[in-house]
Order: structure tokens, then C-alpha cells, then sequence
């Protein structure tokens, strides 16, 4: 790898596992809060970032992942209204009609009154998953998952596979359904409504799963689904590192999110596990050697990105244990949610990727073509 290759201020493509991280820092902030201003500027940081680095002519499920947000905040809210959160409310907003249910129900109901206080707190849980939602959105508009692959262990390949599959779908589901209307247009059927969109179910879903059968068909041609001699040693070895680190990872992400003294476990687990796993990897890799085409730099411009992902989720989840107000906003009684500084400057920081990640070489192109047709024109 040459010297020029890790030129920041050279156009590339910048490695995902950056991105991902990057990404994954802003979703562990939004997880952490219920404030709609807190979440509305996540949504906004990874919006900007995506317009700002995504590669030109790319798939970009962002819109979608959006979309898909919209449709989680509503079905909350409406599920709130039918069946009641257990939330206590004084304000009420209207009062459906009501069903009895049996005890053996467990407070669930259907219709009744519906709370200013319930759909408030239905409304911010449900902004929170459509926040992380869209980060996973942006990370799929700025990495593709195909080149993320390459850097999954040998010992991973079919879990690899199955990812990328699963992560390449919503984008070419996405894809198709665009495709589809825009041929329907041409034929003359520009109709909306869910009889259209019971007409474009079908052709979009075996389109897209067909293209996503196709890249695990290549994938594995390529040799992904090879097999490798293993001896016992090492195959016992890779298990019993494997099982103590997955039990390590689950009890230490309980820890982290539950409410009592687990926090106080919940770090320790969790390093020991992501140890344990790591160790594992490493010695499967050793039996299992891979070669790489032409590797994606490490450079300064990944750690920047990596960290302004790491540091903005960190503020937040250093401002949730220190109990910082309207980190979760109070809904009974329903009070104004505010901004809170320290937080809010973790998620700006976000937005450091929007000017220090190299541009991706076809905008870099197009820009460069812009700023000559410009000064032609002058």
C-alpha cells in the first residue's frame, strides 16, 4: 500500500467497518433517550452525513429506513390508543369504544379512554426505534454490506453470508419497487392506493429475493462456503472461547440495559465476552487463513470517523447514568421537553464525518466537473 493511499485529502471510498461503527455509536445515543428534540437531531446528523458522503449512483435506503420510522411512531401510538401502555393519565383525548376482557388479561384493554400522558409516552418510545432505525439506514447508504464481508472472519462465512443477504434485501426491495412503477408508468397504470400496492407485492418481492439468492449463489462461488480441515484441538478450542464469550456479550448488554445494580456488572461482562469471542476468532482464522483483493486503507480518516461515532454515543450514555434532566422525558405529568447542552454537543459531533471523511471518488468527479463548468461559464 502506497503512501498516497492514505492521503486523507485523496477522494476513496472509506472503509466500512468505520462507518458501521460510526453509525452504531449514533444508535446506542438514540437508544438511551426519549427526548424528541435529542432524537430529532440524530435523525438530522445522520441525514446530513449521508447527503454529504454517500457515494453517487448508489443504492440509498435512507428514505426508506425513514419512511419505515414514520410507520413505527404511528402504529405505536395506534396500538397505545386500542389496547393502553399501563401508563397513568389524567388528560384524556377522546374515549373509544370499550370491550371487557377477562382479568386473566393482565391490564390489557381494548378501546376505552386514550391519554394525552399515554400517547406522549408511546410517541417518544416509538421515535426512539425509528432513530435507530435510521441510523442502520445510514449505514447502509455510506458501506455497502458486500464490501463488509470481506472483513468477516473465515470462521464466520456462513453467518457472513446470511447478513449480507439480509442487509442487501431492504435496498434492492427498495430498488425494485421503484423499478416496477416507473415500467407500470410507462404502461399506463400510475394508480395509488392498496390495490396498486397489492399489484407491485408480488413482482417486487420475487425480484428482490431473486437477486439477493443470486449474490449468496456467487458468494459462495467465490468461496465463501468452502470447507477447511480443522483438527479436534482447534475446533474445541474455537467452541468453548465461542460459548464463554456469547454468554459474556448477553449478560453484559443486560447489565448495561437494565435499570438496578446489573449496570455495575454490565461493563465487565461485556469486555470479558468481547474478549473471550475475539479470542475465538483468532483461533479459527489461524486454521482458516483468507486472502484479500486489494484491502481498504485504515487510515487517520477511519479513526476520526470511528471516534466522532464513539464519542457521541458515549456523552449520551455518560449523561443518561448521571441522570441529566429531559435525558428521559417526563410524560405524567406531560411537561415541555428542553434541550439538554451535553448531549446535544455529543450528537454534533457526529457531523464531524460530513468534513473530514474523504469524499467517495464519483461525487469528488462531479464536483470537480461542477467547479469547471463554472468557471467556464465566468
Amino acid at each position: 500500500m502506497t503512501r498516497a493511499h492514505h492521503d486523507p485529502r485523496l477522494p476513496r471510498l472509506l472503509h466500512p467497518a468505520a462507518w458501521w461503527a460510526w453509525a452504531i455509536g449514533l444508535a446506542m445515543a438514540a437508544s438511551r433517550t426519549t427526548n424528541p428534540l435529542l432524537l430529532a437531531l440524530v435523525v438530522a446528523v445522520v441525514g446530513y452525513v449521508v447527503a454529504a458522503r454517500r457515494e453517487l449512483g448508489a443504492a440509498s435506503p435512507f428514505g426508506a429506513f425513514l419512511r419505515l420510522g414514520l410507520f413505527v411512531i404511528a402504529m405505536r401510538v395506534l396500538l397505545e390508543a386500542l389496547l393502553g401502555g399501563g401508563v397513568p393519565g389524567r388528560t384524556v383525548l377522546l374515549t373509544l369504544p370499550q370491550i371487557p376482557l377477562p382479568a386473566a388479561a393482565g391490564g390489557v384493554r381494548l378501546g376505552g379512554p386514550v391519554t394525552l400522558e399515554g400517547v406522549l409516552a408511546a410517541g417518544y418510545d416509538g421515535a426512539r426505534l425509528a432513530a435507530v432505525l435510521c441510523c442502520i439506514g445510514a449505514a447502509n447508504a455510506l458501506a455497502s454490506p458486500r464490501r463488509l464481508l470481506r472483513y468477516v472472519p473465515a470462521t464466520l462465512y456462513e453467518v457472513g453470508t446470511a447478513l449480507v443477504v439480509a442487509l442487501t434485501y431492504a435496498p434492492q426491495l427498495v430498488d425494485d419497487a421503484q423499478r416496477v412503477r416507473a415500467a407500470r408508468r410507462l404502461r399506463g397504470h400510475a394508480g395509488r392506493g392498496p390495490r396498486e400496492l397489492a399489484r407491485l407485492a408480488a413482482p417486487v418481492l420475487d425480484s428482490a429475493l431473486e437477486r439477493s439468492l443470486d449474490l449468496a449463489a456467487s458468494m459462495e462461488s467465490r468461496g465463501y462456503g468452502r470447507s477447511v480441515h480443522r483438527d479436534a484441538r482447534s475446533r474445541r478450542q474455537a467452541t468453548a472461547l465461542t460459548l464463554v464469550g456469547l454468554c459474556g456479550v448477553v449478560a453484559g448488554v443486560y447489565g448495561l440495559l437494565d435499570g438496578g445494580s446489573a449496570p455495575l456488572l454490565g461493563l465487565p461482562l461485556l469486555l470479558v465476552g468481547a474478549v473471550a469471542a475475539g479470542a475465538s476468532l483468532a483461533v479459527g482464522a489461524r486454521r482458516e487463513p483468507r486472502s484479500r483483493y486489494r484491502p481498504d486503507p485504515w487510515a487517520a480518516p477511519e479513526w476520526v470517523v470511528l471516534a466522532s461515532g464513539a464519542l457521541a454515543g458515549a456523552l449520551v450514555l455518560v449523561a443518561a447514568q448521571r441522570g441529566v434532566t429531559d435525558i428521559v422525558v417526563q410524560t405524567s405529568p406531560a411537561v415541555w421537553p428542553t434541550l439538554p447542552w451535553l448531549p446535544a454537543l455529543g450528537l454534533l459531533v457526529g457531523l464531524v464525518p460530513a468534513w473530514l471523511a474523504p469524499l467517495p471518488p464519483l461525487r469528488a468527479i462531479g464536483r470537480a466537473g461542477g467547479h469547471q463548468g463554472i468557471a467556464s461559464a465566468s
